[in-house]
């Protein structure tokens, strides 16, 4: 008997949580979806934190302005001054072409004291964080260029499929 109410028990929340949702589906307006405001300009197009002179990390991402890059560009340049003492005198992201990448590293300045390091990645947003010494101050690329030998790894694909589910069948 104890089963029996259980079950009972079980349908009429179950009842009562499905006739709910179907209460709330009621409420949305699913002919009203909006295309992304900002669709991609370009194929392959990204976006960088973009600030100039920006005091600290967290304003100038949070501030970066939202906007793609140009198609002349491939990377996000950040570029950090801070002084000896570790602390911040300005930062600069922005959109970078291969030519701008190409100084990459941290550099001390004898005369004013003041450290710059520059880093350049590869990737949407991928300018989160700030060079600050010659460990991440570096040219960071996300994936290799593709060779025409690139498509030999996809035929093995189908076979590694077949191996895995041979002792499902």
């Amino acid at each position: 008997m104890l089963p029996l109410g259980h079950a009972l028990a079980v349908a009429v929340v179950q009842i009562f949580i499905f006739s709910e949702n179907r209460a709330l589906a009621k409420n949305i307006n699913f002919y009203n979806v909006r295309p992304p405001l900002d669709p991609t300009p370009f194929p392959n197009s990204f976006k960088c934190f973009t600030c100039e002179n920006a005091g600290d990390n967290y304003n100038c991402n949070r501030w970066a302005e939202d906007k793609w890059c140009p198609q002349n560009t491939q990377y996000c340049l950040t570029v950090h001054h801070f002084t000896s003492h570790g602390r911040s005198t300005s930062i600069t992201k922005k959109c970078a072409s291969r030519s701008e990448c190409h100084f990459v590293g941290c550099h001390h300045s004898r005369d004013s004291e003041h450290t710059e390091c520059r880093s350049c990645c590869e990737g949407m947003i991928c300018n989160v964080e700030l060079p600050t010494n010659h460990t991440n101050a570096v040219f960071a690329v996300m994936h290799a260029q593709r060779t025409s030998g690139s498509s030999a790894h996809t035929l093995y694909l189908p076979a590694l499929a077949w191996v895995f589910m041979l002792p499902l069948m």
